[in-house]
């Protein structure tokens, strides 16, 4: 037990720092030189480094004071003595490793899907570990905590689009505000990516009267089906709708063939964040 604890411990260490290494490379070595805004806690870091050369990781401890104050009592307290680990570490990668690299001098909107896909590694690495790296996560958590009604992706988009805006305005920079759009962009896809993309798939939901034959033809393509029984709201007709998950390949394939074998089937497709279990990650076949 001890031995695993230790275990865990160190592979969370190295999550913080590596997740805080690609956070602090996209944003100081790219952000910072490009010169455009950033959002979050870290953009208003970013915006106080511009004005005053203030260390973005030192100001990104201090902004998130009076946040911690606010919101501790919202977060659970393994929740947030790992955030605060978080933070710590990727703020003193940001001050003291970072500047050790090259900064970026080219285009700028290279910088801006760089600092997009480095940063939004790092931080789909610290978020898969049950971690964060404090500021408006602690934020929106907190609120949606309170207001659990309220759209988790809403609380954060305004978040971000007062930051960038911010930026825009108090250096005059209309383009540093499209940019900052795009890294917001890129950023929160390679988290998703990071996160679910991997393992996402297709779940079909097919309506028909042969049921038996679409998922004879189905398993053509090594997957399996599951019937849920259904009947028709105007006809009254009994019906089957064969459930089936596969991944984005098999699915064109799959369309086709049950179109072949019951052109009056109705089939619904939809995405699949992630797919887990026989035949699919977690199984153990």
């Amino acid at each position: 037990m001890e031995f695993r604890g230790w275990r865990k411990w160190l592979f969370d260490l190295l999550v913080d720092v590596a997740g805080g290494l690609l956070i602090a490379i996209g944003v100081y070595n790219f952000a910072a030189m490009a010169e455009f805004p950033m959002a979050g806690v870290s953009g208003i870091s970013l915006i106080i480094y511009r004005l005053f050369g203030l260390p973005i990781g030192f100001m990104t401890i201090l902004l998130n004071v009076p946040i911690v104050f606010v919101c501790v009592r919202f977060l659970g307290k393994a929740f947030f003595l790992r955030s605060l680990k978080t933070l710590l570490i990727s703020s003193v990668i940001m001050d003291y490793v970072a500047p050790l690299f090259p900064v970026y001098q080219g285009e700028r909107m290279l910088a801006a899907v760089c600092t997009g896909v480095f940063a939004g590694l790092g931080y789909g690495m610290i978020f898969m570990n049950q971690s964060s790296t404090g500021g408006m996560d602690f934020v929106t958590l907190s609120i949606k905590s309170r207001k659990p009604h309220v759209s988790l992706g809403r609380i954060v988009l305004a978040a971000d689009i007062c930051v960038v805006l911010l930026g825009g305005i108090i250096f005059r920079d209309v383009d540093g505000v499209i940019y900052g759009s795009i890294v917001t962009s890129i950023l929160t896809a390679m988290i998703d990516k990071l996160a679910y993309g991997f393992h996402a798939g297709k779940l079909a939901l097919i309506v028909t009267e042969h049921g038996r034959e679409v998922a004879e033809t189905i398993g053509e393509f090594g997957r399996g089906a599951t019937f849920l029984k259904a009947e028709g709201s105007y006809s009254g007709k009994k019906k089957d709708v064969v459930m089936c998950a596969c991944n984005n390949k098999q699915m064109f394939g799959i369309k086709k063939k049950v179109k072949s074998v019951d052109p009056e089937a109705f089939t619904i497709i939809m995405e699949s964040n992630e797919v887990v279990g026989q035949g699919f990650r977690g199984s153990h076949l």
